[in-house]
């Protein structure tokens, strides 16, 4: 009887260790664009591509909204652009349950200009690496706004904040991408794998000196036939030397962001699976 009794308590302890439904809502957050938001047909046409995309309980789901005076502050310093609030529309949701590599889900039904591989070219320059993020729109958008609320949605859930400094480069490299894509008719897929790889290669070398910057660009282009002007090739550099010199800020940013995941993903020396085969051993002796 002894034997049962604690058996049954310790099966109360695993009942209040597991969360209802086994789900961390806590790690999922939507950020909408205000104009996405204020509209009831926006909103629910934007949170039917999400159910459908991450398989989610929206109400569940943590809710920002980014606004164009937030989107304004970044823009204004990269592209002179200024929006107004019937302008935003790019919304996104982040799973951080999903923390194993970052992926980036668009709606390309929608998002006319950023792909998946420039959000995650520029959150992994941000430090970002772990997580799922969908991206829509309820009508056609670049996505450049998107950025700004993926990371309002990651400084939500981690209680992390992402210094400044990171921020700009990475919306930075959006901007500018984005803009040449725009401007120029390059490819968006060619010119994100020439970012990744020029930042690579700047990485792996140290570089911070822009004419060195542009001679890897330019081997580049010239190696893969890719057709950008001088001005993006100088634009391109710029936004690459800036990614460089926030290393400092941006390894700061993972070590914190490091240790909230490992402590989401710990029970703190407690083992689950160690508790439920204690309890076998009891209802196996009885």
């Amino acid at each position: 009887m002894r034997k049962i009794g604690i058996a049954i308590l310790a099966l109360i302890l695993v009942g209040m260790l597991i969360p209802t439904g086994f789900a961390t809502d806590s790690n999922l957050v939507i950020t909408y664009g205000e104009t996405t938001y204020a509209n009831s047909n926006y909103k629910s046409s934007v949170d039917s591509f999400f159910v459908s995309q991450a398989n989610v309980d929206l109400n569940d789901v943590g809710q920002k909204v980014v606004t164009a005076h937030q989107v304004n502050q970044v823009s204004s310093g990269i592209t002179g652009k200024s929006y107004s609030s019937s302008q935003i529309y790019s919304s996104a949701l982040l799973d951080l349950n999903d923390n194993d590599n970052l992926q980036v889900s668009v709606d390309k039904s929608k998002i006319t200009t950023i792909t998946g591989d420039m959000y995650i070219s520029a959150l992994k320059s941000a430090g970002i690496t772990s997580g799922h993020v969908y991206v829509t729109s309820p009508v056609s958008a670049t996505g450049e706004s998107a950025l700004a609320g993926i990371m309002n949605a990651y400084e939500e859930v981690t209680d992390v904040e992402i210094p400044e400094s990171v921020k700009e480069a990475a919306n930075d490299e959006i901007y500018t991408q984005a803009e040449i894509v725009q401007n120029s008719g390059v490819d968006a897929n060619d010119l994100s794998q020439l970012v990744d790889q020029v930042k690579e290669e700047v990485s792996k070398d140290n570089v911070t000196d822009h004419d060195t910057i542009v001679n890897i660009i330019n081997n580049y282009v010239e190696n893969n036939n890719i057709n950008i002007t001088n001005v993006d090739i100088e634009n391109l550099a710029d936004t690459i030397e800036q990614v460089q010199n926030v290393q400092g800020d941006v390894n700061y940013y993972k070590d914190q962001v490091s240790d909230f995941l490992n402590d989401n993903n710990s029970t703190g020396g407690f083992s689950l699976d160690g508790l439920l085969d204690w309890i076998k051993s009891f209802v196996n002796g009885i």
